[in-house]
């Protein structure tokens, strides 16, 4: 005679709904764990959800991205316009030594060895001046 505890009927062997069912055992009704969701439909909601917060992640990943980017541009566009006032101060630069350039050519040609001498005689005064001046201020501190 058969103990009660593993009395079941017979359709529920054959179609595999035994007495571990409740349990989600082998081949149970796997609905009765999950609050009536199957196991799959289980698996398809934490997929899900882990598919949400990596795309979150990703989003605020784009985001970060996106104001670094934003930032370079600035950052790009201050250095190409500290660039050009830089190129406009050389070329205004070269144009007054150039002008200096041919007006001391001028004036060695008109006034000869005097002016020639004057000038150089006036450099290595400010030369010496400068050079005094350095190594004064460098012994005192000042």
């Amino acid at each position: 005679m058969p103990s009660p505890a593993n009395a079941q009927p017979m359709h529920q062997r054959k179609n595999g709904k035994g007495m571990y069912a409740h349990r989600g055992g082998h081949g149970g009704d796997i609905e009765s764990r999950g609050g009536g969701r199957s196991a799959r439909e289980t698996n398809a909601g934490i997929m899900e959800q882990q598919n949400n917060e990596r795309i979150s992640e990703l989003s605020e990943q784009v985001a970060r991205l996106k104001g670094l980017t934003i930032d370079i541009g600035n950052e790009v566009r201050e250095q190409n316009s500290l660039l050009d006032s830089m190129q406009d101060g050389f070329v205004s630069t070269q144009d007054m030594l150039q002008g200096s350039l041919r007006r001391i050519g001028t004036m060695l040609e008109s006034g000869g060895a005097k002016h020639m001498l004057m000038m150089v005689g006036f450099s290595v005064f400010v030369m010496c001046f400068l050079w005094w001046l350095m190594g004064h201020r460098g012994q005192h501190g000042v």
